[in-house]
């Protein structure tokens, strides 16, 4: 008997800052899901250059029920899918559809947990399937189902993502918002900073430009983990 799987998904425009929540499975898509992981298809031309892109996404990691569903979605439930891979579906925000779109292969995105007791970046997931239809714009069980949505003509799209490591050291949402406020009341580099001035968007890119601190400094946010201070820059960029 299949285990039945947990899915990213989410309500951009509803909900505590719109953030992603995830559903369960709800019947057959499974197999559909399994077998299309890993594979490449051809990505939407809306959305824009995505080429040497980071990326940060959002998911609920504590139980919260949505028409009867618990759409809770951890880093911890990414880890236990089988090749640590899922679809990130349920998206129903046109921008954040958009970044969804611009994502390429093996781009990776810090895996954030949002609407829970302790929000922060707990880890690293990369992009391993492209941009394909998200089936649970068809599916009239699914908490995320659009009946103006077309199977000729799908409005949504979802992508699959595959876990990469937890952070070495856990980014609390309080550390980031005191970055921010600090360069916002000093105009310094972190005053525009993503995940505070597109605070609904549960997928967000992160930029590369407006930052003009040290290597030094980013090496000493990341907590040893050096490896991510190109990311971590982008992160406390100029934002989308």
């Amino acid at each position: 008997m299949p285990r039945a799987r947990r899915r990213p998904a989410g309500q951009d425009m509803k909900g505590p800052e719109g953030k992603r929540s995830k559903t369960k499975n709800l019947g057959g898509a499974s197999a559909q899901v399994e077998s299309s992981s890993l594979q490449r298809t051809p990505a939407s031309e809306d959305g824009g250059e995505a080429l040497g892109s980071y990326w940060l996404m959002k998911s609920e990691p504590e139980s919260r029920l949505e028409k009867g569903v618990d759409v809770k979605f951890s880093i911890e439930d990414l880890q236990a899918q089988p090749r640590q891979t899922t679809c990130w579906d349920g998206v129903r925000n046109y921008q954040a559809r958009n970044f969804l779109r611009a994502m390429r292969l093996d781009e990776e995105a810090f895996f954030y947990h949002s609407n829970c007791r302790a929000p922060g970046i707990a880890g690293l997931v990369k992009i391993v399937k492209e941009a394909y239809p998200d089936h649970t714009q068809f599916e009239k069980n699914n908490p995320h189902y659009d009946s103006s949505s077309k199977e000729d003509n799908p409005k949504w799209s979802m992508v699959d993502v595959q876990f990469v490591r937890m952070m070495k050291r856990f980014i609390p949402l309080a550390e980031l918002r005191a970055h921010h406020q600090a360069h916002k009341a000093s105009g310094g580099p972190l005053k525009n900073m993503a995940l505070f001035t597109h605070q609904r968007l549960s997928v967000q890119r992160l930029t590369r430009g407006g930052f003009v601190t040290t290597d030094a400094t980013w090496e000493a946010h990341s907590g040893g983990d050096t490896d991510l201070i190109l990311p971590l820059r982008a992160l406390f960029g100029r934002g989308v």
